[in-house]
């Protein structure tokens, strides 16, 4: 079936910014006198949105982790991480041509478990956002990565933007990921996957269709033709 839709993921595959999440988790916990590992985050953690990583480590360290918490501390959070973006070009080499192309032959999308303010702030202050039709991001699901809800609402946000044309189902689209969660979500909705080894080794992005070193060394016609001859 041919690819008729691409679905990115921003943190890890587009933007650098795992790191500065990770920095952001750490500082706001800290006061709670939880220190988070970095190795932890990276291995375990990473593709959670903020609410779940809040909800796994609070629950690991028996504190409480009702709702009013988790928004005091999502809040605090973004207040560290969005003064980190703003002070940064953030976005991976090759990551902005890449889109690019794509959009010359693509409809495409966000699918983040970042906020959505924060999602603007990267793609918009990178000139990308008229590439992209939609963003479906933390806030516009109740369950995030590795469950595939953010994938199953782009794909009815593409359904509805795709008319009058015939209607796109799951393996038209193509997501591009950096995580397992994220591999895991889009294998779910019946998505196709390219991952970038951005932030995880091959073995941990195994489940995806097509991997690649980087998304500076993906080359979308190579990708295209390797997905039509499997």
């Amino acid at each position: 079936m041919p690819i008729r839709a691409m679905v990115f993921d921003l943190d890890g595959t587009l933007a650098d910014t795992e790191p500065l999440h990770f920095e952001a988790f750490a500082e706001t916990l800290r006061p709670e006198g939880i220190a988070l590992a970095r190795d932890d985050y990276f291995t375990r953690l990473i593709g959670y949105n903020d609410r779940d990583c809040f909800a796994v480590v609070l629950g690991e360290h028996e504190r409480p982790a009702g709702d009013d918490r988790l928004a005091a501390l999502i809040e605090r959070k973004a207040a560290i991480y969005g003064a980190m973006i703003a002070r940064r070009d953030v976005l991976y080499p090759g990551a902005a041509e890449f889109v690019r192309r794509c959009a010359e032959r693509f409809p495409l999308i966000v699918v983040t478990g970042t906020l959505r303010a924060e999602a603007e702030a990267i793609i918009g202050g990178a000139g990308l956002r008229p590439l992209f039709v939609d963003i479906i991001a933390a806030e516009d699901v109740t369950r995030g990565k590795p469950e595939p809800e953010g994938f199953l609402a782009a794909l009815g946000r593409l359904g509805f933007i795709l008319r009058p044309r015939p209607s796109i189902v799951a393996a038209e689209c193509l997501a591009i990921e950096d995580t397992a969660a994220g591999i895991a979500a889009a294998r779910a909705a019946g998505m196709r996957v390219l991952a970038f080894h951005h932030t995880a080794d091959a073995q941990a992005l195994a489940a995806a269709d097509l991997t690649r070193p980087s998304i500076a060394e993906a080359d979308l016609d190579d990708v295209l033709r390797q997905l039509a001859a499997d």
